[in-house]
This record gives structure tokens, sequence and C-alpha cells, in this order.
């Protein structure tokens, strides 16, 4: 398989943070962060999913997390990263937990944002309709509802010219009907919630208490299970809480890192 569109920032002797996106797959999701964890001293790899954005093409047969795991190794290794802290925002935590399990020697800690364990039927609820929506009315209908599930509404609103032109460019490159179902069937078949003992990293648990995509409790039920988890719930922010609360966000995520640094969480 051809190498994934990867793109590394800041200095080259920081401890890298490498970014893994939810279902939309692109780095550029990640905008609001980079800037932040450069400015601490971090290396950034950020990286377009495989089938998304800057790295088309076909997806293998029963694509899984596990295959989006072994993508990500493939970065760290075009990037000459042994070890990294990595971020992944709800299909990307996803990733960052699959990593942890079966390559543990990669991950130096998660900070997982949104995520999950294990399927809930709320969740399942959504992805139906969004899949309905996708396949009775077509890609456009499909795009111009994400931002419901992304946003509190009064954000979205209160941004309303930035929202569409997220819409619009989420449209001209959507990456097709198959690799979207695809994609969607691989997050919810993932369950490792009687697995997450064996994760031994620290991990920073983040979640929106108003998120409408995925319940808050299930990022609790992550603290709850991950032996060396810290949880840190904002009241507002949506499901994409890292864009709408930036800067609550990157402190929480900033701060977490440093203590690993100063030996102040295990790792």
């Amino acid at each position: 398989m051809s190498t994934l569109y990867h793109e590394v920032h800041g200095p080259t002797d920081g401890e890298t943070v490498l970014l893994s996106s939810g279902l939309g797959g692109s780095a550029g999701f990640w905008q609001p962060q980079v800037g932040a964890l450069v400015a601490a001293g971090h290396r950034v790899v950020a990286y377009d999913q495989r089938g998304t954005g800057r790295s088309p093409g076909a997806l293998p047969a029963g694509y899984t997390i596990a295959h989006m795991a072994q993508d990500v190794i493939e970065v760290l290794d075009a990037t000459g990263t042994a070890r990294c802290h990595l971020m992944g925002h709800a299909l990307g935590g996803l990733v960052g937990l699959q990593l942890a399990l079966d390559a543990p020697q990669r991950v130096a800690s998660l900070l997982l944002v949104n995520a999950w364990a294990a399927p809930n039927p709320h969740s399942a609820r959504c992805f139906d309709a969004r899949l309905a929506l996708l396949g009775a009315v077509g890609a456009r209908a499909y795009v111009e509802a994400q931002p419901v599930f992304l946003y509190p509404a009064a954000w979205a609103a209160a941004h309303a010219e930035r929202v569409q032109a997220e819409v619009d460019h989420a449209f001209a490159h959507f990456p097709g009907e198959a690799t979207m179902r695809a994609r969607i069937g691989a997050l919810r078949a993932f369950d490792v919630d009687a697995r997450l003992g064996a994760i031994d990293a620290p991990v920073w648990v983040s979640a929106a208490m108003d998120d409408v995509l995925v319940p808050w409790t299930c990022s609790r039920r992550l603290a709850e299970g991950l032996p060396h988890a810290h949880f840190d719930v904002l009241p507002h922010g949506g499901h994409a809480h890292s864009v709408t609360e930036a800067s609550a966000f990157n402190q929480g995520a900033l701060d977490f890192l440093a203590c690993i640094t100063t030996g102040e969480v295990h790792a």
C-alpha cells in the first residue's frame, strides 16, 4: 500500500504527538491544536487516514480499526518516530486504543477525545440515521447533517459561515459511499472493553457532556477501565469540543503531557 499523506511540525528533538482524526480522517481537523503543541516544544505528526483526503485509495476487505492502527505504525516509521503520544478524536481514539494493545512499545501515552471502548445504542441510532441519509439522499445531505452531530447548536449558529465552508469542503472531498460505509462499519464493530486493563500507558480521557453523538459516559467508562487514566470532562463543547472549546482543551492536554515529562504521571 502507498504511504499515507502526513506532515510534521515543530522541533525535531521534541517528544512526538501524533494526531489521529475522527470519521472525517483529515489532518486539518487538528488545526486548533498544532500551534499550541508546537509552542510547548512538541514535535507534531498529523496524517490523512487511508481512503480520505490526501490519502486516497481503496480500503482492504474486512476493514477494521486494527488496519487503521497498522497505518499509524506506517506513519511512525515513515517519520522516524519510535514512540509517540497519540491524540485521537472519536474514531482516532479507537485507533489509539488498538495501537496500545497491538504495539504498546510505540505508545508513550494516549489522549482520547470523546472516544469509547464498546458500542452503545445511542451512537448506533445516530449512525443508522446518517447511513440511511447517505443511501437514500446522497453525499450532499450526509455532509450537511454532519455539524448537527459535531457542534453545539449555539456555536454552529454563531459560526455559520465557517460551518458551511467545512460542509462544502467535506462534500468536495467526500471519499465515496463505499469507503464511508467501511469506515463506519469498522468503528461500530470496535469493542475492547474487556481488554482495557491490559493498556499500561498513561491516558488522558477528554469528554464534553453535551456531545450528542457519543454519550460522555462512554469516556467515563474508559477512564474507569484503564489502569492509568485521568478523566477531564467539560460541560459544553459538543462532539468536536477540541474545536469549539480549544483553549480549555489545549490547556488540559498540555498539562497532562507536561506531567508525563516531569514524571508526575505514570509513563
